[in-house]
């Protein structure tokens, strides 16, 4: 959504954002994955017409089966706001009289896709309340690649340690692992909730492309 333009205490905001890009797509090479931002800035994503015609046409292009995103309750408002501009865009992609006004605009999309909202970093709310997910992940086999990923993202760990006084980023990243592992009777797991309201799929893709790796557990 963003390149981290407000994500440090040093250097300047156009010099920042081109170091955590090359950050992100060094982290998605790792998965053989591709690595696209929408250009919007820190501390203003923002539910509007504009960045509201951006997700829907990135989700048309796509055309995805599964999204992954931010919790809609999270501990920082660009993160609840982006998990609602998710929904949106995944809801209306195929809806073909809305318009983005792409230069060359993807098709709609055939099917709205299955939804997660990943567990907010920390496990709370805005508030400091926890969230407690339903879907469990195991990534006892894939944390290794996971900590490879962070370490891609050396800007965002020193802005941890300035900002938020998290001297080891990994820590937490262990910590939330061990904790979701906990709740779902795996080593290491991560927790999502799916979205399950009108409109959207309500069988549970990820079980039934994971099998095993995924436990449902009810609060």
């Amino acid at each position: 959504m963003t390149a981290g333009d407000c994500g440090s205490t040093i250097l300047p905001a156009a010099r920042i954002s081109r170091i955590r890009r090359g950050e992100a797509q060094r982290a998605a090479q790792l998965l053989g994955a591709s690595y696209r931002c929408l250009g919007e800035r820190d501390l203003l994503v923002l539910y509007d017409a504009p960045t509201i015609r951006k997700v829907l046409e990135l989700v048309r292009q796509v055309d995805p089966d599964l999204v992954l995103t931010h919790s809609q309750v999270d501990y920082m408002v660009d993160h609840e706001t982006t998990g609602r501009l998710t929904q949106t865009g995944c809801f209306a992609a195929m809806a073909p009289n809305f318009r983005t006004g792409a230069r060359r605009p993807a098709k709609a999309t055939r099917a709205v896709p299955h939804l997660y909202y990943a567990q907010p970093f920390g496990g709370r709310d805005i508030q400091g309340d926890e969230i407690r997910s339903r879907v469990y992940v195991d990534i006892t086999s894939t944390f290794e690649l996971k900590e490879r990923m962070l370490a891609c993202h050396a800007s965002q760990q020193a802005w941890l340690r300035a900002q938020q006084e998290i001297p080891r980023p990994q820590d937490p990243l262990h910590e939330m692992a061990t904790h979701a592992g906990t709740l779902s009777g795996f080593r290491l797991a991560e927790g999502f909730r799916q979205h399950l309201g009108q409109g959207f799929p309500q069988n549970n893709l990820l079980g039934r492309l994971l099998g095993d790796l995924v436990r449902v557990v009810e609060s």
